[in-house]
């Protein structure tokens, strides 16, 4: 018996723009679900314990370190969100054409990174 493995392994894939998205859809929803959550029980826990704890949440949520959690959120939400359309539309059966496939798969996190370029900048022109 040869000593091979018995599927296609990272040897033989080459890597698309598919498997990218695919990639970032996976680890977008795990980071939402475990660091969203986080951050949500947080707030919602500052909230509960009163001004003074709340104050601590927000002094840290406004720090750099806080803004660049939020801001990495924000991308992770954009991001998940696109992937999740683009699987959608793959689910109805349309785009499933090498060309439209792959022009989709580079799209989804670019439009991503454009929603969340501007939804900061809202937030900060205000």
């Amino acid at each position: 018996m040869a000593n091979r493995p018995l599927s296609p392994h990272l040897q033989i894939w080459r890597w698309g723009p598919a498997m990218l998205v695919s990639i970032l859809h996976r680890v977008t929803g795990n980071g939402l679900a475990l660091v969203g959550l986080f951050v949500m029980l947080w707030f919602l826990g500052a909230l509960a314990a009163g001004p003074a704890y709340y104050e601590v949440f927000s002094s840290l949520m406004t720090s750099p370190l806080g803004y660049v959690v939020m801001i990495g959120l924000t991308w992770a939400l954009f991001t998940h969100l696109m992937s999740g359309l683009r699987h959608f539309v793959l689910d109805i059966g349309a785009g499933f054409e090498l060309q439209t496939n792959n022009l989709w798969s580079i799209l989804s996190p670019i439009i991503a990174i454009i929603l969340t370029v501007a939804f900061w900048a809202v937030v900060f022109m205000r």
